[in-house]
């Protein structure tokens, strides 16, 4: 089973891909945390390394590329913004791809509290880091994020808590026909 979680930040794809790979027994990876550990590696925000990233496309290709290479040995959840089209562009076909989406402001008060950062510094580096990325994923690999017709199940998250979301996407795997 090959599943993909993408989403923009504060959406809950962390959350909800940890707890679909706990129940389903699949390994889970997140191109996000690949990301920070590249960052700190550099001594560098996230925000700090998206723009350093903007002018070094080998930093996205690399994330990629070990998503890719882990995906062909399935039993994973990839999270990430590009995990599903890195499959599609590399002709692998996941079980299940889902989007989560939320509205802004929903999205910045989650990661204030995640953060523990005011709600407008939550803002403004959500804000940065969306647009740097939108930019280096049109540049580097012409997506654009905002067409989502690769995605089985677009949910907006912040129509449920946590358990609701977890019990949409853990109904939309039982009920898979066969693929698994």
């Amino acid at each position: 089973m090959i599943i993909t979680i993408g989403g923009l930040p504060g959406t809950g794809t962390t959350t909800i891909a940890k707890k679909i790979a706990e129940k389903y027994n699949l390994r889970y990876v997140c191109a996000g945390l690949i990301f920070r550990e590249m960052a700190k590696e550099k001594g560098m925000s996230v925000e700090e390394f998206s723009k350093y990233a903007e002018k070094n496309k080998d930093v996205d290709k690399e994330i990629d590329k070990r998503q890719v290479e882990l995906a062909k040995e399935g039993n994973i959840v990839l999270e990430g913004r590009l995990a599903a089209w890195m499959l599609l562009k590399n002709n692998i076909k996941p079980t299940l791809s889902i989007w989560f989406k939320a509205p802004i402001e929903v999205r910045a008060k989650r990661i204030a509290e995640r953060e523990k950062i005011s709600y407008e510094e939550a803002l403004k580096n959500m804000t940065l880091r969306e647009e740097s990325e939108k930019k280096r994923y049109k540049e580097i690999y012409d997506i654009d994020l905002d067409n989502l017709f690769i995605y089985d199940l677009i949910i907006d998250t912040s129509k449920w808590d946590i358990e609701g979301v977890f019990n949409i996407v853990s109904t939309a795997i039982d009920n898979l026909k066969g693929q698994y």
